[in-house]
């Protein structure tokens, strides 16, 4: 329970950038309580936005506790429903809408599609079982933050515990696949590094807390594996949400309500766009070579020093490229770093971990997975990217993708949409970039960076087609694996990686998805404005917004008739 919520509510008042804050009025004073009581029911999530006041818990994850979270995100739908549009001023009729589409976000997964029941891997990341911002955010002294971790580290037995319980098998073979990454990775990672961590922290009784909770916390998820792996032989391949309920995701998670016959063929024509581009690229850098080999070609020329070392270097470059172009503010002077990734996070190759909207002066980190050491030697040399598709990764994790993205929205003055990103948003806007940059001249024309950035966009491509073809259309994994490799030209590890993240993560097509609408706004918002000259004010005017749902910056930014997102 929350010592002293008035108090805590004020603060929350004082942040949420109206024309007159104050107890008094009515939308302050909801909102308030609303972002308070989202905190409470989900710790973890309060956490990775920098309110430590919340570390070391977890959700409640029961039976009963999950279905109180679906009664609470109803009513507070119903409560914000009740603020008539007309009776809001222009910035808080946004934050309405804003505050809505994050509502049914949450509802969506766990209340429609199910996720708690289904999806080993709603438990990590975001949703708690996860110690990273413990062990590699610097934002207190070291046993402050070893003293949070202790905390945690009581609570995953009861949350492993939970999730076993709700886990309806049998299970997907995918989704026991990545339960496997996600807590066998977890429990060697307790056990091997994490005591390292903390080996400085010179108070004895600190440290044999810490040593019984870690390993009691390390064998539950031990346990959670075992038993995730005991459902091996019953393991199915029904992981397909529906047509139906795969539009129903589309609408309640980014207000896109396109027929899917529609979305198909868009996906499609950019897939075609970035093949007939790999071809033109591909008949300059190997002439007289297939689009296989000339892909090969470029992949062999790998980053010297190996990725995470190349990637530091390339984020200097970047940054200068962006302000000797002027292609968007830099509104700070936050720096992001560049590490390995820890075991349970390998499910992909990159990602970065950014200080939430309550941090103030903490580094980011952009992590490197290595290749999975159980595949074949060739496969795990050719998971390292050639140094060309390096690149357009280090613009998509910072400079400037996420990173950057992060520097403004963290600096938008409503606290609610500096809170909520929707997924299409983030991915969307970290992967405009990459072409993007291109298009204004990164490597210099190129052709070998050209492929590089076309590999990245041909990757994003197919994840679009295989979450709509997984999804709603019959596709199997094998399918989508060889639409990786045959039409996208990925190497057989990120293929098969990839492929069976789609089973987990339908949404991942909004990468693509939020790529086309971001170049279709700026199309449409820059034509009236001096085209290309204009670029700088979109992407200021378009990161402005914070992160919510693209349709509602679409509307904001153009005002009356949207028109059509593609």
């Amino acid at each position: 329970m929350l010592k002293h919520p008035i108090i805590m509510s004020a603060w929350l008042v004082g942040l949420t950038g109206c024309s007159a804050p104050g107890a008094s009025d009515p939308w302050d004073t909801f909102t308030a309580r609303l972002l308070e009581e989202h905190f409470e029911a989900n710790p973890p999530f309060a956490v990775q936005l920098g309110r430590h006041d919340f570390d070391g818990r977890l959700p409640d994850w029961s039976e009963a506790g999950l279905r109180a979270e679906i009664e609470r995100l109803h009513a507070a739908r119903q409560e914000l429903e009740r603020f008539a549009p007309e009776s809001l001023d222009e910035a808080r009729r946004f934050q309405r809408e804003n505050l809505l589409a994050a509502l049914d976000v949450n509802l969506f997964w766990i209340e429609r599609a199910q996720a708690p029941w289904k999806n080993p891997d709603f438990y990590v990341g975001g949703s708690g079982l996860s110690p990273d911002v413990y062990l590699t955010r610097p934002y207190a002294p070291l046993p402050e933050r070893m003293r949070a971790y202790v905390r945690w580290a009581r609570a995953v037995p009861q949350g492993t515990e939970q999730a076993r319980a709700n886990l309806r098998t049998p299970l997907p073979r995918t989704f026991i696949d990545i339960g496997h990454t996600r807590f066998g990775g977890l429990a060697t990672y307790l056990r091997d590094d994490v005591p390292a961590v903390f080996s400085e922290v010179q108070d004895e009784a600190l440290q044999e807390e810490f040593a019984e909770a870690n390993a009691s916390a390390a064998s539950a998820f031990a346990a959670l594996d075992e038993w995730l792996l005991a459902q091996r032989p019953e393991q199915t391949e029904d992981f397909a949400l529906g047509s139906e309920l795969f539009r129903e995701m589309l609408w309640a998670t980014e207000r896109v309500d396109v027929p899917l016959e529609e979305l198909e063929a868009v996906g499609r024509r950019d897939l075609d766009r970035n093949r007939q581009a790999l071809a033109e690229a591909c008949a300059s850098f190997a002439p007289g070579k297939s689009i296989v080999e000339c892909f090969e070609l470029m992949a062999e020329n790998k980053p010297e020093g190996g990725a995470v070392e190349a990637a530091r270097r390339q984020l200097d470059d970047l940054e200068a490229f962006l302000r000797q172009h002027n292609l968007v503010s830099i509104p700070g002077t936050e720096r992001a770093l560049v590490e390995e990734a820890p075991p349970h996070q390998r499910a992909n190759f990159a990602y970065i971990d950014i200080p939430g909207a309550f941090e103030k002066g903490l580094p980011s980190v952009y992590y490197i997975a290595p290749p999975d050491p159980e595949w074949p030697v060739e496969e795990q040399s050719a998971y390292v990217p050639g140094a060309a598709d390096l690149l357009f990764t280090s613009v998509h994790e910072v400079w400037p993708g996420h990173f950057l993205q992060y520097q403004h929205a963290n600096r938008v003055r409503s606290i609610i949409d500096r809170v909520f990103e929707s997924y299409a948003f983030g991915e969307g806007w970290a992967h405009y970039t990459e072409e993007m940059m291109w298009e204004v001249g990164l490597g210099d024309g190129s052709p070998e960076t050209h492929i590089g950035q076309l590999g990245n966009a041909l990757l994003r491509n197919a994840r679009f087609l295989s979450a709509i073809g997984l999804h709603a259309r019959g596709m199997s994994v094998e399918e989508s694996e060889r639409l990786f490799r045959e039409e996208a030209f990925q190497d057989p590890g990120t293929a098969r990686q990839q492929a069976a993240r789609g089973t987990y993560d339908p949404a991942y097509l909004n990468y693509t998805l939020g790529k086309l609408m971001i170049r279709k706004l700026r199309e449409d918002w820059t034509a009236s404005r001096g085209g290309r000259e204009a670029w700088k004010a979109f992407h200021d005017t378009f990161l402005s917004f914070g992160g919510p749902p693209i349709p509602l910056v679409r509307e904001a930014m153009l005002g009356g008739e949207p028109g059509g997102l593609f």
